[in-house]
C-alpha cells in the first residue's frame, strides 16, 4: 500500500530517472515510513527511541484545517529577485534588492533590545546534548560511499536482467487471447504438424519452455528484490492497517450510539412538533384547494356576467372583469385543463366589445349632434358618455374622436339645409315645385328674408358649438382624470419605495443590534426608538402567536378566494358634470399619449369652429353669385357685417381660437363693398361739382346738427329728428366751433359723405385701411376738381357761368378752409382704429392738408392779382392835376369798396385785413412807380400837395370800410427815399 505513494524516498529500480533525483541523508533513506502519516497520524517510525516524532510530521486528519510550514511553497531567490534593475551588481543584496539597499542607513529601533551572544547561552546548553546524540546516530549507519556503490551495482544488475525479457511481456495490454500476441510468444515454427514430432521439434519446444521459465525467474527475482527493499514499509503498512481497523470499529460504535440518541430525541422532542406542522400544512393546503375551487367557480361565471354587463352597456365593468379573469387564468389557474379555451374566448369577447363600443360611440355622437337645437340640455347622457370614453381609453382606441369629427361635419351641413328648408316653406312667393334646388330657392329671397335666415343659421351654429364644447370638455375631463390618476400612482410608488428603503435600513440596524447581543431598548432611549424599528419589533413580537391562515380569514395572501393576485386597484373620481367613476390602475397609457389625446380633442373643438365658418362661407358665396351682396346699400351691408362680426366673436369666445375663413370672406365682401361705396360717393361728388354754381347756399338744420355732433371730436351720424327739423329754418352760415363758414351745397354734402366714410369704419373695422385710402382719394379729387372749376375757370364751360367773380373765389377758399378744419379730426378718428404698424398711412392726410393750404394760398394770390391788374391799368394813366381827388383815385376807391363788399361776409375779418394789406402793398408799388415816372417828389411843392390830397382821399375811403379802420397803410413808402 505504502509503496505506491510518490513520497517514498527509496528509488525504484524500474524508473529510468531514479538516479537523477537529489541525494538525501543516509538516515532518511532507511525511513520509508515518513510518507505514511498522510493516512494515519499515529504510525510507528523507524526511530523507536524518540516517540515524540509521531507528532512532528503533518497529518491530513489533524492538520487539514490548520496551516503548517509544509504549506509554504515560496522560492526565496524568486522573492528576492528584482527584474526591474537594468544592471547586475556584484553584491548579492544590491543585485536583488537595489542600489539603495547598501547606501541607506537603517536607524536602530528604540523598542528592540540589543541581542548579544549571552542571549543564546541557554539555547546552546540545551541543544548540545541533542547534537551529540545526532552525531552518534549518523556514525551507526552504513558509510555513504559503500551504500552508494552497492545500490548502484544492484540497480545495474537488475536492469541488465530485465532487459533480457522481451518488451512484449512489459506491455500494459498484454493478452494471449490476441492472435498476434499469441503467435509472437509461441511461434508456430517450433511445432511441425506435417511430418510428426521429431527430435528437432522436441528440442525446440523444450528450448522455448526453458526460455520462458528463465524469463519468469528473472521477474520473480526482481520482485523479490523490490519486496526486500520495501519490507519494512510493507510490514509497517500492515501494522497501520490493523490500527486503522481498530479506529474504524470504535468510530462505528460511536456512530451507532449517536444514532440511538438521535432517534430518542426525535421521538421525544421532534415527532409531535413535526406532526403539528404537517397537520398545519395539510390544513393550509386544504384551504388553498377550497379557495382555488371557489375561484374556479367565480371564473366559470365570467362569461354570463360579461353578457349581463354588456346588456346594460357597462363596457368598463365588462372589460375589467375580462382583464381580471385573464390575469387569474395566467397566474392562479394556469394549467387547469377545463379552462384551456377560456382565455381565447375572452380575447374574442374583448374584440367584440371593442367593436360594440366604437359602434355605440358613433351612435351616441349621431344622437347628440342631431337632436333638436331647442333642447336646453347641453350634454346627452353624460354617464353613458363617460363610460364609453373610459372603455375606449382602456382598450387604447385613441382615435375615437375622429368619429365625432365626422359627425360634426354632417351635422353642420344638415343645420344649414334644414334652416333653408324651414325658411323657404314660410315664404309664399317661392314656388318649390318650379324651383327645385335649395340654392336657387335661397337666391329668390330679398335681403330681410335672407338676413333672417343667416341670423337663424348663426344662432343654430352657436348652440351647436356650445354643445360640442360641453361634450368635448367632458371627454377631456375624463382624459385628465386618467392622467391625474397616473401621476398619483407614480407618486405613491415613489413614496412606497422610500418607505421600503427606510424600513430595510431599520431592519438592518435591528439585526445588527440583535447580533451584537443588545436589546433595542438599550440602543435607543424610550423616546428615541424609530417608528420603523418599533413597528418591526412589534410585528416580530406578535408574529409567533399569530396563525398563518385561518378558515375564516380568507383575505390573506395565501388564502385568496377572489382575484387578489391581480394588481388592479380602483379609485373614485368625479367628472365636472358630477358623474362619479371608478378608475382602475390598468390604464396602460403613457402621459405623452394622454396629453396628445387631450390636445387632439381640443383641436377638434377648433375644427368645429372652422367647420361652422366654412359652411357659413359657402352659404354666403352661394347667395353672392348673382352680385346680391355687392348691391346692398351701406346700411344693409353694415347690418350684415355686424351680424357676421358678432358670430365670429361668439365662436372665438366659445372655442378660444380665431377662425379666418368667415373673416376672410367678410373681408373680401367688405373690399367689394368699399369699392362700390367709394365709386358711388365719388360719382355723386363729381356730379355735384359739375352742377355747382359756386354761390353761397343756405345751411339746413340737419347739417348744422351734423356739424355739432362732430364738435366734440367724435364723428358719428346723428339720428334724424323729423319734427324738430321741420320747425327750424335754414341758416345763412354754418357755425363750426363759433366760426361762421359760408359754404356751397356741394361742401355740405361732402362733409356728410366724409362722416359716412368714418361711420363705415366704425361699423366695419376690417376696412379701415381701405376706407382711409378711398377717403384720401376723395379729398384729393375734391381739391383738384374745385381748383379746375374755380381757379381754372372750368365752371364757365361746365355750368355756364359768365365769369369767375371775387365772390366765387372767396367762397371757394372758405369751403377749402372748412375741409381743412376737419382733416385733423378725421386723422385722429382713423389713427384710433389703425394698428401701430399702419400709422404710416396717416401721411396721406398730411399731404392733403398741404395741398389744400396751397390751394387757399393760390386763391388769395388770385384775388390780389385781380386788384394788381386794376391798379396797373388805372395808375398808368394817372396825372397829377386838379381837381382833387382825381378820377383815377375815385375809381380805385370804388373798386376797393366792391372788393370789400364781395369778400367781407365770406372771409373772416383777420383774413380780410391780411388780404387788403397785400392789395395795399400792390397799390403803393404801382403808385410809387407812376410818381417816379412823373418825377413827382416829396418836396412840399404843388404837385406834392395834389398827390398828398389824393392819397389822403384813398386812405380815408379804405379805412372807412368795415373792419379796416385800424389797418396800418404806411403810405409814406410811395415816395422815393433821398440818398
Amino acid at each position: 500500500m505504502a509503496s505506491s505513494h510518490s513520497s517514498s524516498p527509496v528509488p525504484q529500480s524500474n524508473s529510468s530517472d531514479a538516479f537523477f533525483k537529489k541525494e538525501v541523508d543516509a538516515t532518511k533513506r532507511f525511513r520509508p515510513v515518513q510518507s505514511l502519516p498522510d493516512v494515519c497520524p499515529k504510525e510507528p517510525t523507524g526511530n523507536a527511541g524518540n516517540p515524540s516524532n509521531l507528532h512532528d510530521s503533518p497529518s491530513l486528519v489533524v492538520d487539514q484545517q490548520r496551516w503548517t510550514i509544509y504549506h509554504s511553497k515560496v522560492n526565496l531567490p524568486a522573492a528576492l529577485n528584482d527584474p526591474r534593475l537594468a544592471k547586475r551588481e556584484s553584491d548579492f543584496f544590491t543585485k536583488t534588492w537595489g542600489v539603495d539597499f547598501v547606501d541607506t542607513e537603517v536607524t536602530p529601533s528604540f523598542y528592540l533590545p540589543q541581542i548579544t551572544k549571552e542571549h543564546f547561552a541557554l539555547y546552546q546548553q540545551e541543544i548540545t546534548p541533542r547534537e551529540k546524540v545526532h552525531e552518534r546516530c549518523k556514525n551507526i549507519g552504513t558509510p555513504k560511499d559503500t551504500f552508494d556503490r552497492t545500490l548502484l551495482h544492484s540497480h545495474d544488475k537488475s536492469r541488465t536482467d530485465l532487459e533480457q525479457v522481451p518488451k512484449i511481456f512489459m506491455k500494459p495490454d498484454f493478452a494471449l487471447e490476441d492472435s498476434l500476441t499469441f503467435n509472437a510468444v509461441l511461434p508456430w515454427s517450433h511445432f511441425s504438424t506435417a511430418g510428426g514430432k521429431g527430435n528437432r521439434d522436441a528440442a525446440s519446444s523444450k528450448l522455448l519452455q526453458e526460455k520462458l521459465s528463465h524469463y519468469l525467474d528473472i521477474v520473480e527475482v526482481n520482485i523479490a528484490h523490490q519486496i526486500s527493499l520495501r519490507s519494512e514499509a510493507f510490514f509497517h503498512a500492515m501494522t497501520s492497517q490493523h490500527e486503522l481497523q481498530d479506529y474504524l470499529r470504535k468510530t462505528s460504535q460511536a456512530v451507532k450510539l449517536l444514532r440511538e440518541k438521535i432517534a430518542k430525541i426525535d421521538k421525544v422532542m421532534c415527532e409531535g412538533s413535526l406532526r403539528v406542522l404537517r397537520l398545519s400544512l395539510t390544513r393550509n393546503n386544504c384551504i388553498k384547494a377550497y379557495n382555488k375551487l371557489k375561484l374556479m367557480a367565480t371564473v366559470h361565471q365570467t362569461q354570463p356576467t360579461v353578457q349581463l354587463l354588456l346588456s346594460t352597456s357597462e363596457y368598463v365593468g365588462a372589460l375589467d372583469l375580462i382583464a381580471t379573469t385573464q390575469e387569474v387564468l395566467q397566474q392562479e389557474l394556469q394549467g387547469i385543463h377545463s379552462f384551456r379555451h377560456l382565455g381565447s374566448q375572452l380575447c374574442e369577447l374583448e374584440k367584440l366589445i371593442d367593436k360594440m363600443m366604437i359602434a355605440e360611440f358613433s351612435t351616441y355622437a349621431r344622437n347628440d349632434l342631431n337632436r333638436p337645437l331647442e333642447d336646453d340640455c347641453q350634454i346627452l347622457e353624460e354617464e353613458r358618455l363617460v363610460s364609453l370614453v373610459f372603455g375606449l381609453l382602456k382598450q387604447r382606441k385613441l382615435n375615437f374622436y375622429e368619429i365625432y369629427g365626422d359627425e360634426m361635419i354632417n351635422t353642420a351641413k344638415n343645420i344649414i339645409k334644414q334652416c333653408v328648408v324651414n325658411t323657404v316653406s314660410q315664404i309664399e312667393e317661392i314656388d318649390t315645385e318650379v324651383v327645385v334646388k335649395l340654392a336657387d330657392q335661397m337666391r329668390m329671397m330679398n335681403f330681410p328674408q335672407w338676413f333672417d335666415l343667416l341670423k337663424n343659421i348663426f344662432s343654430k351654429f352657436t348652440i351647436f358649438l356650445k354643445r360640442v364644447k360641453a361634450t368635448l370638455n367632458t371627454i377631456r375631463s375624463v382624459v385628465f382624470l386618467v392622467l391625474d390618476k397616473n401621476q398619483k400612482t407614480r407618486d405613491l410608488e415613489d413614496t412606497l419605495q422610500k418607505n421600503s428603503a427606510k424600513e430595510s435600513m431599520v431592519d438592518s440596524e435591528v439585526a445588527y443590534l440583535t447580533h451584537e447581543g443588545m436589546f433595542i431598548s438599550d440602543a435607543f432611549g424610550d423616546g428615541e426608538l424609530p417608528a420603523g424599528a418599533a413597528d418591526a419589533a412589534s410585528q416580530r413580537n406578535t408574529s409567533p402567536n399569530s396563525e398563518p391562515c385561518s378558515s375564516d380569514s380568507v383575505s390573506e395572501p395565501e388564502c385568496t378566494t377572489d382575484s387578489s393576485s391581480s394588481k388592479e386597484h380602483t379609485s373614485s373620481s368625479v367628472t365636472p358634470g358630477g358623474v362619479e367613476m371608478m378608475i382602475s390602475d390598468d390604464m396602460k397609457l403613457t402621459d405623452l399619449e394622454l396629453v396628445r389625446l387631450a390636445n387632439n380633442i381640443q383641436e377638434l373643438l377648433y375644427n368645429a369652429s372652422d367647420i361652422c365658418h366654412d359652411r357659413s362661407v359657402k352659404f354666403l358665396m352661394a347667395r353672392a353669385k348673382d352680385g346680391f351682396l355687392e348691391k346692398l346699400n351701406s346700411n344693409e351691408f353694415v347690418t350684415l357685417s355686424r351680424l357676421m362680426e358678432g358670430f365670429i366673436l361668439d365662436t372665438e369666445q366659445i372655442c378660444g381660437r380665431k377662425s379666418m375663413s368667415l373673416r376672410g370672406a367678410l373681408q373680401s365682401q367688405a373690399n367689394r363693398f368699399v369699392n362700390r361705396f367709394h365709386e358711388e360717393r365719388k360719382t355723386k361728388l363729381s356730379l355735384l361739382l359739375d352742377n355747382e354754381r359756386w354761390k353761397q347756399a343756405e345751411v339746413p338744420a340737419e347739417f348744422q346738427d351734423l356739424v355739432d355732433s362732430v364738435s366734440d371730436g367724435r364723428i358719428s351720424l346723428p339720428e334724424k329728428k323729423p319734427t324738430a327739423t321741420e320747425e327750424r329754418k335754414p341758416a345763412e352760415f354754418l357755425i363750426v366751433e363759433g366760426q361762421k363758414y359760408a359754404t356751397v351745397g356741394t361742401v355740405l354734402l361732402l362733409i356728410r359723405i366724409i362722416l359716412e366714410y368714418c361711420q363705415c369704419v366704425d361699423n366695419i373695422p376690417s376696412i379701415t385701411t381701405d376706407m382711409l385710402t378711398r377717403l384720401s382719394d376723395l379729398l384729393k379729387y375734391f381739391n383738384s376738381r374745385s381748383c379746375q372749376l374755380v381757379l381754372g375757370a372750368g365752371a364757365l364751360q361746365v355750368v355756364g357761368l359768365k365769369t369767375i367773380t371775387t365772390k366765387n373765389l372767396a367762397l371757394s377758399s372758405r369751403c377749402l378752409q372748412l375741409i381743412v378744419h376737419y382733416i385733423p379730426i378725421i386723422r385722429a378718428h382713423f389713427e384710433a382704429r389703425l394698428q401701430p404698424k399702419q400709422f404710416s398711412m396717416l401721411r396721406h392726410f398730411d399731404h392733403i392738408t398741404k395741398d389744400y393750404h396751397d390751394h387757399i394760398a393760390e386763391i388769395s394770390a388770385k384775388l390780389v392779382a385781380i386788384m394788381d391788374s386794376l391798379f396797373d391799368k388805372l395808375l398808368s394813366k394817372y396825372e397829377v392835376k386838379a381837381p382833387v381827388p382825381s378820377a383815377c383815385f375815385r375809381n380805385i376807391c370804388k373798386q376797393m369798396a366792391k372788393m370789400h363788399e364781395a369778400i367781407y361776409d365770406l372771409l373772416p375779418e383777420e383774413q380780410t385785413q391780411m388780404l387788403f394789406l397785400r392789395i395795399n402793398a400792390s397799390y403803393k408799388l404801382h403808385l410809387k412807380r407812376q410818381l417816379a415816372h412823373l418825377n413827382v417828389v416829396n418836396d412840399g411843392g404843388p404837385l406834392n400837395g395834389l398827390v398828398t390830397s389824393d392819397v389822403a382821399f384813398y386812405t380815408g375811403n379804405l379805412q372807412a370800410l368795415k373792419g379796416l379802420n385800424n389797418l396800418d397803410l404806411n403810405m409814406a413808402e410811395i415816395w422815393e427815399q433821398k440818398r
